[in-house]
């Protein structure tokens, strides 16, 4: 059900819970063209984007929420460089660093990374991972 739909399906106070609701869906005010992935309230949009050796890819947070690009370190491709937002060396750092208020997206914000080497390259939102923000960058020659 589209949003649209939804909040004019309910009325009275079920209208303000439903908005109350939806409030991590509001977006950033960053347009599609300003990205490749949009980070919603708790997904990547699309979880999966393919591109070509050298391409650069762009996150952007759409969402009214804070986020973080972290890469899974036996997630990506040997040999290729670790990305995460705030440009740590490891995911450990990330991780520790994302609570630290450091690698944080904040809502209208974009993080980039190029990808030098082929393969799939797996990663994640770190604060909201238990709800299954995670994507993957595919990278062909």
């Amino acid at each position: 059900m589209k949003r649209r739909t939804f909040l004019g399906s309910v009325a009275g106070t079920g209208a303000a819970v439903a908005a109350g609701a939806l409030a991590g869906c509001v977006g950033s005010g960053l347009s599609t063209d300003q990205y490749d992935v949009g980070m919603a309230a708790n997904a990547f949009e699309p979880t999966e984007v393919t591109v070509t050796t050298g391409e650069t890819v762009v996150w952007g947070n759409s969402s009214s929420r804070p986020h973080s690009v972290t890469a899974y370190e036996n997630g990506i491709p040997e040999g290729a460089a670790y990305f995460a937002s705030g440009g740590f060396e490891s995911q450990r750092a990330a991780e520790d660093g994302y609570f630290e208020d450091r690698g944080v997206v904040e809502p209208g914000e974009t993080y980039e990374h190029a990808f030098e080497v082929p393969g799939t390259y797996r990663y994640f939102c770190i604060p909201h991972e238990p709800a299954g923000m995670k994507g993957a960058v595919v990278v062909e020659e």
